[in-house]
């Protein structure tokens, strides 16, 4: 049952492959803090929940940035893994880097008609929707799922890790938190702009919470 939990609970991280930008913070959870999760449906914080990526800027160094407003739903039922559901959409616009004129860059409609260089202005949402979990640790788990962008959807691989759980000390909602890393190609994703001056390779970092219903 523990180890169904431990999958499960992993499995609820987002996005695709492995490797990324950002260490994260966050040590595996405790075993009583995996004993004190609870069946039942979780919805996002997006307060605290982040997806972050990293580039790489023509060979020199790695870039970064980050997306917020993470919404999606989880259905977690520790005694059944195979029930256990998520998913999770992020909307572009809410991309934040440390340059205005590459924000705008990022979504600027392309050129007499063409398309953009990057997500362009109708970028809407993007969208995972989970398929599968293996367990690969106590903490740790490879969450598979399909990613939607920009009318694209691929499959795609999360290593994930069971962060923490216990009352939102402010809501006192039960929260559990999660860390993830991954690895996709933006091309696969229509995102083909200055490839391969900036790398098709998109490392992706995960930091995402969770609160019972």
């Amino acid at each position: 049952m523990k180890t169904n939990l431990i999958a499960a609970l992993a499995a609820t991280t987002l996005l695709a492959g492995t490797a990324a930008a950002f260490q994260p913070a966050g040590a595996p959870a405790t075993a009583e803090e995996i004993a004190s999760v609870e069946a039942g449906t979780y919805t996002t914080d997006p307060a605290h929940s982040l997806v972050a990526w990293s580039v790489s800027h023509f060979g020199f160094n790695p870039y970064w940035g980050s997306f917020g407003d993470v919404e999606g739903t989880m259905f977690l039922d520790p005694d059944n893994l195979e029930a256990t559901s998520l998913d999770v959409t992020i909307p572009i616009d809410s991309i934040v880097v440390n340059s205005a004129g590459l924000r705008e860059h990022l979504l600027r409609p392309g050129q007499d008609g063409g398309d953009p260089d990057f997500f362009g202005p109708d970028a809407g949402e993007a969208r995972f929707v989970s398929t599968s979990v293996e367990q690969t640790g106590a903490t740790s788990a490879i969450l598979r799922g399909n990613l939607t962008l920009l009318g694209n959807t691929r499959p795609v691989t999360i290593a994930a890790t069971f962060t923490g759980a216990g009352a939102n000390p402010m809501s006192q909602a039960p929260t559990i938190g999660f860390t993830g890393r991954a690895r996709i190609l933006r091309s696969q994703f229509g995102v083909s702009g200055f490839i391969p001056a900036i790398s098709d390779e998109v490392d992706i970092d995960i930091s995402i919470a969770f609160e019972r219903q």
